[in-house]
């Protein structure tokens, strides 16, 4: 298949060279993209009158049948391409004639690929939002089934005060938030159409950049230097940030859900359909999906440090080591796809243990500190509560009791302060009731926060 270039060379290109310098293995994705922005280009070049009316037509036509014949299966893009752009335009004149050599008119392949890429990744980036709306949506519904389900919270990993599963959950429904306001922050910032910019220098040809901007869809117009439009790749490094910060919080919340669904705990059942058994051990039944995206994080942060290594020592412009940009990319953005899917179908499916959680946080001591500020309310200073109650979870240790099953008499051994609405100050249900701040896991706040979050995600 012909190249786009060739004309000053004597000697064909070694074929192991060629092969290394191709990029249709991967870049072969953005076909649509490719399509999408030559069929703009080629429209501006007959408005401006760089081509006639009657060509551009006929390249636009040629350029929709192309992408209807690729997308049926008719067409197969060929592994002997050096890259999607002059398959596309080599397709097109065999197809059409001479007047598809006129496409590439007033514009080079270093414009085409930052149009290519920043289409690609702007779509991308929209189908990463969708999907972590719908996770929301469903942690959502957890949330809601579960204002009253009592399970320790912890610090350290270690059991510390009574929250509830709908606040914990919640706590991830707003990381997701961040998340999704940093892929709608990326996708303004990198709004603006390279097309136009040429090599680096833009083109003598009268080109319309505004009317390609538009028919692209690009809201911030056309880009403002010739030079940093070709040689930015600053939209793929946030949105590589952002899916990292994504499967970091995935990851976080794999990695409880791991700890939950261990026999110690058995705060969670992960449905058959999302774990997997072992070859030898007939028991087991293993934590695989979250595991997997737990172990794909690195994958991501890899492809972040990777193109961030590449971009640091780039001169201006183009250079070909910008090709490199593409496939660490492309996995990144199916990786983190794959695992927000994953994850939605195992949370979604995942059975909460609502009596283990709450024994768990009775047992844990979590109501200790509301032991304290009962004595507190009574007129002990905290210093002096904090300790009475230390010394009365030192002998529920002993005894391998709660502190709800101690008796009165046990209280009044180290306070005299205390009396029978102890058992109902240091409840479950109470010592998350109370917590009235906002924020808090109490049922006023929690319905405060679901009922945003109802309006956030549309329901």
């Amino acid at each position: 298949m012909s190249n786009l270039w060739g004309g000053r060379f004597r000697e064909a290109t070694d074929a192991s060279a060629y092969k290394f310098n191709q990029s249709i293995s991967f870049d072969r994705r953005m076909y649509r993209e490719d399509i999408e922005g030559s069929i703009a280009h080629a429209t501006m070049l007959g408005k401006q009158g760089i081509i006639s009316e009657e060509e551009s037509c006929l390249i636009t036509d040629g350029l929709k049948k192309i992408r209807e014949d690729i997308e049926s299966g008719v067409l197969i893009i060929s592994d002997e391409a050096e890259d999607i752009h002059s398959f596309i335009e080599s397709v097109l004149t065999e197809r059409i004639g001479d007047a598809g050599k006129k496409l590439h008119t007033g514009r080079s392949r270093n414009d085409q690929v930052a149009l290519d890429m920043k289409l690609y990744t702007k779509e991308q980036v929209k189908e990463t939002d969708t999907l972590l709306l719908m996770l929301q949506k469903e942690l959502l519904s957890i949330m809601e089934a579960n204002i009253e389900t009592y399970m320790p919270g912890f610090t350290h990993l270690q059991k510390a005060q009574p929250v509830t599963l709908s606040h914990h959950i919640g706590a991830y429904f707003e990381m997701f938030i961040r998340d999704r306001e940093r892929l709608a922050d990326i996708i303004k910032r990198m709004d603006t159409c390279p097309l136009g910019s040429g090599a680096l220098a833009g083109t003598t040809y009268d080109l319309d950049r505004e009317m390609t901007a538009s028919l692209l869809d690009f809201k911030g117009g056309p880009t403002r230097n010739s030079m940093d439009s070709v040689s930015d790749r600053d939209y793929l490094i946030e949105f590589l940030s952002a899916l990292s910060l994504i499967m970091m919080h995935l990851s976080r919340f794999c990695e409880e859900i791991i700890i939950w669904n261990s026999n110690e705990y058995g705060f969670v059942e992960i449905d058959d359909r999302y774990s997997t058994g072992s070859s030898i051990m007939p028991q087991k039944k293993n934590p695989d999906i979250a595991e997997l995206v737990r172990g794909k994080t690195g994958r991501v942060y890899g492809s972040l440090m990777s193109l961030l290594t590449t971009m640091k020592g780039i001169p201006l412009a183009y250079d070909k080591d910008m090709q490199e940009d593409k496939e660490m990319a492309f996995d990144a953005m199916d990786t983190v796809k794959d695992c927000i899917r994953e994850f939605t179908g195992m949370i979604s499916t995942a059975v909460f243990q609502k009596d283990t959680m709450a024994l768990s946080a009775k047992r844990g001591f979590t109501n200790a500190t509301d032991a304290a500020d009962y004595l507190v309310k009574k007129g002990v200073p905290f210093r002096d509560a904090h300790s009475i109650v230390g010394r009365l979870v030192l002998k529920c240790v002993g005894k391998g009791i709660a502190l709800d099953d101690l008796s009165l008499d046990d209280f009044r051994t180290e306070s005299g302060v205390f009396e029978d609405d102890i058992y109902e100050a240091i409840s479950m249900k109470t010592c998350v009731e109370k917590r009235l701040t906002k924020g808090a896991p109490g049922r006023k706040q929690m319905a405060e926060a679901i009922e945003f979050y109802r309006e956030y995600t549309g329901g």
